[in-house]
């Protein structure tokens, strides 16, 4: 009995294994087709994980200084373009407009007076040349009297004293002929000043009319709208509080303008092509497909935009394979745009012909 079994066992060593061999086969096959695959999809797709989503975010920025009078919105509320969102308390402005006002039309006024002196100069500017004039023709007939009495006086037929009296007569129309052309002279001269006195009130009415568009202008900054359609985040502001021009009140994230930041090795960038499509999975959507469309590359790497750029030239250099930005744009529909928020990551995969 003993001798049977120990035969058997000897028999049943003898016998082959064929089961290894058929799962070595099936393994190597598995991996043969598996490595075909890969070779397939990698010829023509490009791959990342390093990549989110990217939006534009407007900050909200005080243009004039106040006190904060109302909010008219809520954390993370979708606003409109243009929207109230926030209202300073607008006394002091409009005072300050008033003011600006009433400096206009003080200005405006002294126009009015400064066209009433040029009238008025203008007329004793005429009167003066008239006076000229009247002077020039007593001039004129005393020089006549003074001749005729200068040949009357060589034959006698007139005294010495008519003769005097000619001249002197002669000479007071010369002096009020030289006093009337200096009057009208100094009239000119007055309604050319008169008339740039004019332009100087001109261009002071022109800066008060300044004055009050800047004044309107300030009050309207009193009033801070939503710059974009989005949703309103990152508030910092509450009701009295005093805020100053250029201090940040909020940021508005335009959700509507969503698109995918994809850092590329430098040595993924040979076959891309700007318009070749893309395939996304953002983290926070799982098994959602996302189709995309590569829209445009940036003009250098991320290491060139950050605050402490690399400098081979200093130091032991080290050769690190860059990164390169690749813009791609959102091909997808309302319901899943609003699900998306700037700064989820996710896996894109470009497909490119060769």
């Amino acid at each position: 009995m003993a001798q049977e079994i120990e035969q058997e066992q000897i028999t049943a060593k003898k016998k082959p294994n064929r089961v290894m061999p058929v799962i070595l086969g099936l393994l190597l096959l598995v991996g043969v087709i598996f490595g075909v695959k890969e070779y397939i999809y990698y010829s023509n797709h490009e791959d990342t994980d390093d990549a989110q989503v990217d939006g534009d975010i407007s900050p909200v920025v005080a243009r004039v200084g106040g006190y904060v009078d109302s909010i008219l919105f809520e954390e993370n509320q979708h606003v409109s373009r243009g929207q109230l969102l926030v209202k300073l308390d607008d006394r002091d402005y409009k005072v300050k407009l008033e003011q600006a006002m009433a400096a206009q039309k003080g200005a405006t006024a002294s126009i009015g007076v400064s066209q009433s002196q040029i009238y008025t100069t203008s007329a004793n500017s005429s009167s003066a040349k008239a006076q000229v004039e009247t002077a020039q023709i007593k001039l004129l007939q005393a020089n006549r009297d003074y001749d005729r009495y200068a040949n009357l006086i060589k034959d006698g037929s007139i005294t010495k004293q008519q003769f005097e009296q000619a001249q002197v007569a002669r000479d007071a129309a010369m002096a009020a002929y030289q006093a009337a052309k200096d009057q009208y002279k100094a009239a000119q001269e007055q309604v050319s000043g008169t008339r740039n006195q004019l332009n100087v009130t001109n261009t002071g009415v022109s800066l008060k009319e300044a004055d009050v568009d800047y004044a309107k202008l300030q009050l309207t900054y009193t009033n801070i709208v939503s710059p974009a359609t989005g949703i309103v985040s990152k508030k910092n502001i509450q009701r009295g509080q005093l805020v100053q021009p250029g201090q940040t009140l909020f940021s508005i994230v335009n959700n509507s303008n969503l698109f995918i930041t994809a850092n590329f090795k430098e040595t993924q960038l040979v076959n891309l092509k700007t318009g070749e499509k893309v395939n996304i999975e953002v983290d926070g959507l799982p098994g959602q497909k996302i189709e995309g469309e590569v829209y445009n590359f940036s003009p250098a790497t991320g290491a060139r935009f950050s605050l402490l750029p690399p400098d081979n030239a200093t130091g032991n250099y080290v050769k690190v394979v860059q990164r390169v930005p690749v813009k791609i744009k959102i091909k997808a529909g309302k319901d899943i745009m609003e699900k998306l928020r700037p700064g989820m990551s996710a896996n894109v995969s470009v497909i490119y012909k060769n």
